[in-house]
């Protein structure tokens, strides 16, 4: 069962049976490459629910069939439009797994922040988090839990905050960059060079270059940050060339600073250079557009499962999810699934969620690190003038 939470607002009951069983569908479905499909139109907020009556008292009342499970996202401000289509997927695969051990409620980071929710979310017997979404939500978020010895699983891509029983299930940058660079080893290149934005995203995916290329026994020419601004991204592409000649060079930017960068890198002494992208690329659907991108290189996770899940989103809340939806499908997954060896009224098993063989989900395999992040099997993609090619699947498991 799924709730809603917001102090004073009255908790909704979401009840109904799911019309297929997805999770069944991932487990015995073949992921076939096929070519991503058009990038679907911005959500819109699907309808509220019907609300239950108020609750009896400040906290929610004992359950003794099922443990309860926190979904901590933004329902207000800027990024509800995300929360939102996180928690309505997440509720999707309570119904889609007929969980009947766990009980989820959603509580809203975004008004009176995201340690009051996870605050409430302890008062009301939450014995798991999954989110917060942004990382400062998560900082705020891990000493209430780690207080309370409540594990958290959050939605955020930034690797800094996992550990001391955080863990990261975002997409993070460093793997798609590592995947792609070993791919782009194997196929010949052996001089790299990068172009990152100035802050936290830019510095950990230049760090993530710089390992990535030792790893994969490249030589990095050298790395050039820019900040947006006019006439920057020049600047640094100038200042790049000047290096000396790259065989590879990663944008690490979205797909409209990708099409800028695109015929100011073809121009140079290094026109011919393969250019790779990042995980941003993954919710692009135009980026063949720009003819000096087609032919690049980036890695992300599958859309093949979480395709079938923007259908079912679609049919139940009349609207496409966000991409980042599937993050609150897979976690309610992985909850699940652990669940069924929590018992009822226990701390949650903590030490289950690194089990060395993974788990699998919309978006493929997984499995957290030691240091508490997941590391996900990916796919390499080509862009072409109507769309992307898989031209490397996603391995389906680990070693």
């Amino acid at each position: 069962m799924a709730e809603h939470s917001g102090s004073p607002q009255a908790r909704r009951s979401i009840s109904g049976l799911a019309a297929g069983l997805l999770v069944l569908a991932l487990a015995g479905c073949e992921l076939v490459p096929k070519p991503r499909p058009e990038r679907p139109p911005e959500p819109e907020r699907p309808p509220p629910e019907q609300p239950a009556p108020e609750r009896p008292g400040p906290n929610l009342p004992a359950d003794e069939t099922r443990n309860r499970v926190a979904v901590l996202v933004p329902l207000s401000g800027a990024n509800a439009g995300v929360g939102q289509s996180i928690a309505n997927a997440a509720n999707l695969a309570l119904l889609d797994s007929g969980g009947e051990r766990i009980r989820i409620t959603v509580y809203d980071t975004a008004k009176g922040g995201a340690a009051a929710a996870a605050n409430e979310a302890l008062a009301d017997g939450n014995g798991l988090f999954l989110g917060p979404l942004l990382a400062e939500d998560v900082r705020a978020v891990a000493p209430v839990a780690g207080g309370a010895h409540v594990p958290v699983i959050a939605f955020s891509n930034d690797v800094a905050v996992a550990g001391d029983g955080v863990y990261v299930i975002g997409f993070t940058p460093g793997q798609s960059i590592e995947r792609s660079i070993a791919f782009a080893r194997g196929r010949g290149a052996e001089r790299f060079a990068a172009l990152v934005p100035d802050g936290t995203y830019g510095t950990r995916a230049s760090q993530a270059m710089t390992q990535a290329v030792i790893h994969a026994g490249g030589r990095l020419v050298g790395t050039r940050s820019y900040d947006r601004g006019p006439g920057a991204l020049r600047t640094a592409i100038s200042s790049l060339n000047m290096m000396g000649a790259y065989d590879a060079v990663l944008v690490a930017d979205g797909g409209r600073i990708a099409a800028a960068a695109a015929p100011l890198i073809r121009a140079g002494a290094s026109g011919a250079a393969r250019i790779l992208g990042t995980e941003l690329w993954s919710t692009e659907s135009d980026l063949g557009r720009t003819a000096g991108l087609r032919g690049a290189w980036y890695a992300s996770v599958s859309d093949a499962m979480f395709n079938q899940l923007r259908s079912r989103y679609r049919a139940r809340y009349g609207a496409n999810p966000y991409r980042l939806a599937s993050l609150g499908y897979d976690s309610v997954l992985l909850a699940i699934r652990i669940g069924k060896d929590w018992r009822i009224g226990r701390p949650f098993p903590e030490g289950m969620l690194r089990d060395a063989g993974g788990f699998a989900g919309v978006d493929g395999a997984f499995r957290f690190g030691r240091d508490g992040v997941a590391e996900r099997s990916l796919e390499v993609l080509e862009v072409t003038a109507t769309g992307t090619i898989v031209i490397s699947a996603a391995p389906r498991g680990f070693d």
